[in-house]
């Protein structure tokens, strides 16, 4: 194989896609409204790649990823990742997000603080939104403080986190109220 290749392939949620190159995989699309419609996020990123049988790291990539969506245990420690295109900081958020079990969460600030990097949470929360390995680099379980489950990656197609969530059994905060959104720190409350 020369460049990149795709697949997509069925799971609990809809039809999924993976991009690989000779290094690993390249990126995990989560299915669209419609699979034209992941396919054309997938071509839009990587208009290179062609679609292909994937080789066997791509295919334990996927058994996985159906698992997990499925509602089963999925382990990816032995899916090599391309990591050519990454940022060394991104690699870093990666390599510890890939560590957070099943059915817990992490915050950003958290990840920053397992970094060493303390005042970097508004950094992890960029790298992780741009994570391109949806599932095997489970960023779902990454969470703002507060453990609100809004947002997710530009490859989470139209499932969100607190599905992603529910599906491994863990309950995250539905979301921010408008008070929460308007007034991020509520006052103290005076002490009787």
């Amino acid at each position: 194989m020369v460049g990149r290749a795709y697949s997509i392939f069925d799971t609990a949620i809809g039809r999924c896609g993976i991009v690989w190159s000779n290094a690993g995989v390249v990126a995990v699309q989560l299915p669209e409204a419609r699979e034209i419609d992941t396919r054309r996020r997938i071509y839009q990123a990587h208009p290179e790649a062609r679609e292909q049988q994937p080789p066997d790291n791509t295919e334990l990539a996927i058994d996985g990823i159906v698992a997990l969506l499925h509602g089963d245990h999925a382990d990816f420690t032995h899916v090599g990742l391309d990591v050519s295109d990454v940022h060394a900081f991104n690699r870093r958020v990666y390599e510890l997000t890939r560590a957070i079990p099943r059915g817990e969460t992490r915050t950003y600030n958290e990840i920053a603080r397992q970094l060493g990097a303390s005042g970097a949470s508004h950094s992890v929360a960029q790298a992780i939104a741009k994570n391109p390995y949806m599932i095997i680099v489970p960023c779902h379980r990454v969470l703002e403080a507060g453990n609100y489950a809004d947002r997710i990656s530009a490859y989470g197609g139209v499932i969100s986190k607190r599905r992603l969530l529910s599906i491994e059994g863990a309950h995250p905060v539905a979301s921010k109220t408008l008070f929460e959104v308007l007034l991020p720190v509520a006052p103290a409350r005076p002490s009787t």
